[in-house]
């Protein structure tokens, strides 16, 4: 029997970079090519675009097919436009030496298009957690500012209805816990540096949301510490800054003070197996038991060698 061969289509790189909802709207809309210099970036776009590999492929797709999915924009003024969703597509179209793009226009009041804009960047595959924060935080406001649109936000009459807020409805449109969404959100309240650390991994979620609650004053001499320890504090660390934060009494010194005691991940552990050490012990010695009796038989024989030591000195 012959088989018949059947012709695959692999998505282009342009493809792999957009929403179901711009390609679908793409086809629908009317599209018109708009001059780069005439397209600016959304005001306070919370996600990089950064001239990476990926980025030099999608300029590279660009040079050989164009811009394929276009852009999309609303008007801003006398001939021009507001990008909210494609801003790496317009980095790559400039890398490629393009001087217009295919743009669809969109009519979007201030809070439509930063849900949308939100919306179309959250499907990216790698997002820093500071561009998650800023994105949440900026389509919460936005929907909170949504008066009359209960499909998309927690109005007055939606509160008094069913007694949902905002953010409970932005974490089931997003498909992610409640408290997830206020976790990314605190972050925004932390200084840039120590911003950056959580970008890097270097401090880890929880201790970042409990010390995301301490004045900025205090943040900065957190950051100069860890700067110093060459270390960032564990969750138990910041818990005890945000508790002495709160009643006022956390000073640059007790900063440095709580950074400088030593986490329990910090300590050295030494491990014997306990075949080899079981004869000296009863079959039912307990952890706590085993490790007092090694530390008196060390404290014995320290004892001994220093009397030997006197003795072979005298």
């Amino acid at each position: 029997m012959v088989r018949k061969k059947v012709p695959i289509t692999l998505p282009g790189v342009d493809e792999l970079f957009t929403s179901q909802e711009e390609r679908d709207g793409s086809a629908l809309a009317g599209v018109a090519d708009i001059p780069l210099s005439l397209i600016d970036p959304f005001p306070g776009h919370p996600f990089q675009v950064r001239d990476d590999e990926e980025m030099e492929r999608l300029a590279e797709s660009i040079v050989e097919n164009g811009v394929l999915v276009p852009l999309t924009v609303r008007a801003s003024g006398p001939e021009r436009y507001e990008l909210v969703s494609g801003h790496r597509r317009k980095r790559a179209a400039e890398l490629a030496g393009l001087e217009s793009v295919p743009c669809i226009v969109r009519s979007l009041t201030d809070d439509e298009a930063t849900i949308a804009m939100v919306d179309s960047n959250l499907q990216r595959e790698t997002i820093l957690p500071s561009e998650r924060a800023f994105a949440y935080s900026m389509r919460l406001e936005a929907m909170k500012r949504q008066g009359q649109r209960t499909d998309l936000t927690c109005a007055q009459v939606a509160h008094k209805l069913d007694g949902r807020r905002s953010r409970d409805i932005l974490a089931e449109e997003l498909g992610v816990s409640k408290d997830k969404v206020q976790r990314f959100i605190r972050l925004t309240y932390l200084i840039p540096g120590l911003l950056a650390l959580v970008d890097e991994g270097r401090m880890k979620m929880l201790p970042a949301v409990e010390v995301s609650y301490l004045s900025q004053g205090e943040q900065e001499h957190l950051l100069d510490a860890i700067g110093a320890q060459a270390a960032t504090p564990s969750h138990a660390q910041a818990i005890k800054m945000k508790r002495y934060s709160k009643e006022g009494s956390l000073t640059p010194v007790l900063i440095r003070s709580i950074m400088e005691e030593e986490k329990p991940n910090q300590i050295e552990q030494f491990k014997i197996p306990r075949r080899s050490i079981e004869r000296f012990f009863r079959p039912n010695a307990t952890k706590d038991e085993i490790e007092g009796r090694i530390v008196r038989a060390l404290e014995l024989l320290e004892q001994a060698e220093a009397r030997r030591s006197r003795q072979g000195g005298a």
